[in-house]
């Protein structure tokens, strides 16, 4: 799985459910962050991080 950090995490969600990027599950948050998983056009999973602060 690949991760890649990213600012405002919410809004690229968005964008991209948008542009019908599937998104596999709810933006989960914790202490150090808010973290979601989409899959790319050849279904390979991605994680999407925002750290938190």
């Amino acid at each position: 799985m690949i991760n890649y950090r990213v600012e405002d995490l919410e809004a690229l969600v968005a964008a991209l459910k948008k542009e019908g990027v599937t998104v596999l599950d709810a933006i989960e948050t914790y202490d150090y962050g808010k973290f979601v998983h989409i899959l790319d056009i050849e279904g390979n999973k991605i994680e999407l991080w925002e750290p938190a602060g």
